[in-house]
């Protein structure tokens, strides 16, 4: 299986492209470590499409590649994961997990109970969890990484989305499981025929939980709430479980 990237830059910029690059960490790699020598073949992701790609130079700040024939590739899932920002060290395996099962993207939320110098420190953790995607990505094969957004404070992100389907997992939900909720999920949206990112948002609220009045938000912005089972899950867990669930229903 041949080893696959995710190219820096290409050209032309619209459209199939028939040239890209490498440039960075992902060059100095494949220069230092890799050795890598103009005539060798890769899988090369360029503007979304799978190409297998020749090398056709190689220094340590760029590696050109002259892409030939397109190869079939698997749409990421189109869910957009709102997870409210918790420890970073759980936060981090939460957004790598999230990359290899195929969300399309991903809001860190800044929720009532996420601890302050958290919060404070989210904003410059951004380019780092874009990174963590970026090499979850490669390591799954994906021929997309997911969009990683700043982190956003809960109104905003509720304003702003637009996915037609809204699942909020709640602790204080009893009855209505995620897999009744994904019932509603229309058959145009499953499977390979998906046009849009977002057909499925699935919120995960931060240790502790929603507060009232965030549910409350919630609802007034018709999220339906659920619930993954009788036991408490952490935050990572219990994301990693919901979007499991969800794409079992989404690519039936």
């Amino acid at each position: 299986m041949r080893r696959r990237w995710i190219a820096d830059s290409w050209s032309p910029q619209s459209g199939h492209p028939t040239r890209a690059a490498l440039t960075g960490e992902q060059a100095a790699h494949l220069a230092r470590v890799l050795r890598a020598q103009p005539g060798q073949i890769f899988d090369v992701v360029a503007n979304g499409f799978l190409h297998r790609a020749e090398i056709t130079s190689v220094t340590e700040s760029e590696v050109l590649f002259t892409l030939h024939e397109e190869l079939e590739a698997d749409a990421a899932l189109p869910i957009h994961l709102l997870l409210a920002v918790f420890k970073f060290d759980h936060f981090e395996w939460a957004i790598e997990k999230a990359t290899e099962l195929g969300v399309a993207r991903i809001t860190p939320i800044l929720a009532s109970r996420t601890e302050k110098h958290l919060a404070l420190a989210s904003l410059k953790r951004a380019e780092r969890w874009r990174r963590i995607a970026l090499e979850s990505a490669k390591q799954s094969r994906r021929t997309d990484v997911p969009q990683i957004s700043d982190p956003t404070p809960l109104p905003t992100a509720l304003q702003h989305e637009a996915a037609p389907l809204r699942i909020l997992l709640s602790e204080t939900e009893q009855s209505l499981t995620l897999a009744s909720a994904l019932i509603r999920v229309p058959d145009s949206s499953r499977s390979d025929g998906w046009e849009a990112e977002n057909v499925l948002a699935l919120a995960i609220g931060p240790e502790g939980g929603w507060t009232p009045e965030e549910i409350s938000l919630f609802t007034t912005h018709e999220w339906a709430s659920v619930t993954l089972g009788p036991r408490i899950l952490r935050a990572e867990t219990a994301a990693i479980s919901a979007i499991a669930i969800a794409a079992s229903h989404l690519i039936s």
